[in-house]
């Protein structure tokens, strides 16, 4: 019986966490499905990954938290190490810059950059010894262009981008690819109440998109049809962003 492959997926109980790592379940991956506190969430999506007939493994931990990030993967990790890992775990703290608190800058910046560093470095030695594995970083089209009203998010997936890339370069070598995804409006909480009827005169497709579309994405770049694009953004995002 082959071996299946393990995926990590990080902020995975909802939205297109929840999508990618049910996509990736679909696709043959067990799951290492990381969330925060929202228990019940959690649990309705691994019941749906185990409806596919494969393993999910619920960590509830703040990735931006070192050592809660060690004390979770460090026994898993003892005995099996993922292919992929997906950096999704990520929020907003709106609001313009010289109106925006110390927190709202550290909290948005150390979810998502901390929280890579934590989660990716505690894998990629592992990673690095069996000379394979994915690496997909969850970045957004505010890391791209810069958005108004998110000066710290733009500034958080800016430098994901500029991580994905530089990891990218480093690890090559040994077969590991990294790349990044970035969404643009996708039908999630985190637009729920912006105004669409603002936002879809701006979107050459005229639409926002999917979580699905995003989680496909992703399942892309895990899979054997993506064994040679390393270090690449790739924008779903309805053509907002060029």
């Amino acid at each position: 019986m082959t071996e299946r492959n393990i995926a990590l997926v990080t902020g995975a109980s909802k939205g297109i966490g929840a999508a990618i790592a049910l996509a990736l379940a679909e696709d043959g991956f067990d799951i290492w499905l990381n969330y925060r506190n929202d228990h019940a969430a959690a649990e309705a999506v691994r019941d749906a990954i185990q409806a596919k007939g494969a393993a999910c493994t619920l960590l509830s931990f703040d990735v931006a938290d070192g050592d809660k990030v060690k004390a979770a993967l460090d026994p898993l990790l003892a005995q099996a190490v993922p292919f992929a890992v997906v950096n999704n775990a990520g929020f907003t703290k709106d609001g313009l810059l010289p109106l925006m608190p110390p927190e709202a800058w550290k909290s948005v910046l150390s979810v998502h950059l901390d929280g890579f560093y934590n989660v990716t470095r505690a894998i990629l030695p592992l990673m690095l010894r069996k000379r394979k594995g994915r690496v997909v970083n969850i970045v957004s089209t505010s890391g791209q262009s810069g958005m108004p009203g998110q000066t710290n998010y733009s500034a958080a997936k800016a430098g994901l981008i500029g991580a994905t890339k530089a990891l990218a370069a480093e690890v090559a070598k040994r077969n590991i690819l990294v790349n990044a995804v970035a969404p643009g409006f996708i039908e999630t909480e985190m637009i729920k109440n912006l105004p669409k009827e603002h936002i879809l005169p701006r979107i050459p497709l005229g639409r926002v998109g999917s979580a699905q579309e995003v989680a496909d994405a992703v399942s892309f770049l895990c899979s054997d049809k993506a064994t040679y694009i390393t270090g690449q953004v790739l924008a779903v995002n309805g053509g907002i962003y060029m």
